[in-house]
């Protein structure tokens, strides 16, 4: 009898611990909403520890996708910075701002030779990607091209043109550029009527696709930088390789095969560059750290996407200089030519391509806040503030009313340790000093542990990936070294002309 009620017990004890445990996983729910290329949103719940590749496979899932290595998942955080969703870490320990979390799905790799891709499906999303580029003013072209390219979306949004459904101003409806002038309006309709007829929204789509990624300016999202002299420039990355614009005007165009490597340091970012036997270093500045961290990261995986045969030949690589050890990283995904290859591969019926129905013209709330570009020709490559930036601001505004929370309670202990006695502060002060000079010996191997090692362990990885040691490490250690090893350098230099 005691046999049974003790199994009872312990029976019972068991369903309360469960009960406890999917509580408290229940608890630990996140919402991620994830805005769609064509403004629609997708929701689904994460834990704390569901990595970012769950997202991608989540979003391809909903549409059916199976070319997906062309796309990824992207977010503002509150210091108004872009940044890619890391597929093979947390979502959790990436992100900077509070659940409930917004990102945006869109191409990250813009595929080559539009003709290789396999799927009407993945020419679509891409076609709303271009669409979007045009529209916030990151794909600059001539005016006959943008004539072209507007009534390519002309033709695939409403078809052909018809004196009974179309007024003489039907063009107006469209907001196709962030300033469109009624020259350009009446070429787009002249190449609607005549040039366009016939096409069905999978073939105009297509042609758009072919004119875009024939322009310089196909795929690269530009970094706003300085260059050596401090004029404004405009960097990206393209299939064929690093890109640099002052202006409207393409200054440079390094391939692939030439860098030998991009680093940084702080806010400095270099690309070493090997042609012809000669090497060069180009040095820009960006307006934070974070700003060049993403720069480097981005180029780093574009290499890497482009210029390799297979994802086997892809190595880590560091932000290093030859004395120092920086961050890490290795593009984890497929190649360019994989990918492609996997295309070909693909066997079943083509999904079915739901097209939105999205309103021809956008809100004038929406459109004034676009950087205004002439069109005849187009102006300088500025990259104009995106809708998800504007509405990520949301988050910047809760972090901030959080940091005055901070401040608020650190003038208070301040205020109270202030008037303390005397003599208290004396004896803390003593006994702090002890405590801290014993710390500092214990901290300090750690620190160049964390700082200079390749160590891999997991707790020094974690520790490694907090947006406090970034921090420190960006904005104080880096410029230290960099200091040091001038000094060093130098030191040297002397030693050997003696």
């Amino acid at each position: 009898m005691f046999g049974c009620q003790c199994t009872q017990h312990k029976g019972t004890m068991k369903m309360i611990r469960m009960r406890t445990a999917s509580m408290k996983s229940l608890n630990l729910e996140m919402k991620c909403t994830i805005r769609l290329l064509d403004d629609t949103e997708v929701s689904c719940n994460i834990q704390k520890e569901t990595k970012g590749q769950f997202l991608l496979d989540h979003i391809c899932n909903h549409y059916s996708l199976m070319e997906k290595d062309y796309f990824g998942i992207r977010f503002v955080d509150p210091d108004r910075q872009r940044h890619w969703l890391d597929p093979n870490k947390p979502i959790s320990k990436q992100m900077k701002s509070h659940p409930p979390y917004t990102m945006c799905f869109r191409v990250k790799f813009y595929p080559h030779e539009p003709l290789k891709i396999k799927e009407e499906l993945t020419r679509y999303l891409l076609y709303l990607q271009i669409k979007r580029d045009i529209f916030h003013g990151r794909l600059l072209c001539s005016f006959a091209d943008a004539a072209f390219l507007g009534a390519c979306i002309v033709q695939a949004e409403i078809g052909d043109y018809d004196p009974d459904e179309h007024p003489d101003n039907y063009i107006c409806d469209f907001k196709i550029f962030p300033k469109q002038s009624q020259k350009l309006e009446r070429k787009i309709v002249d190449i609607h009527k005549s040039e366009l007829r016939g096409q069905s929204p999978a073939v105009a789509e297509f042609n758009l696709l072919l004119k875009a990624h024939s322009l310089e300016t196909y795929g690269v999202d530009p970094h706003p930088c300085k260059d050596s002299t401090g004029t404004t420039t405009f960097l990206g990355y393209t299939a064929a390789g690093f890109v640099v614009f002052q202006g409207n005007k393409r200054i440079h165009l390094i391939r692939w095969p030439d860098i030998c490597k991009m680093r940084f340091d702080g806010k400095t970012f270099h690309v070493v560059v090997l042609q012809k036997e000669k090497k060069t270093v180009l040095t820009y500045h960006t307006s934070t750290p974070a700003a060049c961290k993403h720069l480097w990261k981005c180029g780093v995986e574009n290499q890497a996407f482009y210029k390799y045969a297979k994802s086997s030949q892809v190595k880590t690589v560091t932000s290093s200089n030859i004395i120092f050890k920086g961050s890490r990283y290795r593009y984890c995904g497929k190649v360019a030519k994989e990918v492609v290859e996997a295309s070909s591969k693909i066997q079943r019926d083509p999904p079915e391509v739901h097209r939105s129905l999205i309103p021809h013209s956008r809100s004038s709330y929406s459109l004034n806040r676009q950087l205004i570009i002439n069109m005849e020709p187009l102006q300088p490559l500025i990259p104009s503030p995106s809708e998800e930036e504007e509405e990520e601001a949301l988050i910047e505004e809760e972090e901030e009313e959080l940091k005055a929370a901070r401040r608020a309670l650190s003038m208070s202990y301040n205020f109270l340790m202030g008037n303390m006695q005397l003599n208290a502060f004396l004896k803390s002060f003593s006994r702090l000093l002890l405590v801290t000079l014993g710390l500092l010996f214990v901290l300090l191997p750690l620190l160049l542990v964390l700082l200079e090692s390749d160590i891999d362990v997991s707790f020094l990885h974690e520790i490694r990936q907090t947006p406090e040691f970034e921090q420190f490490h960006n904005e104080f250690y880096c410029p230290l070294r960099k200091w040091l090893a001038c000094k060093i350098s130098s030191a040297l230099n002397v030693a050997n002309s003696s």
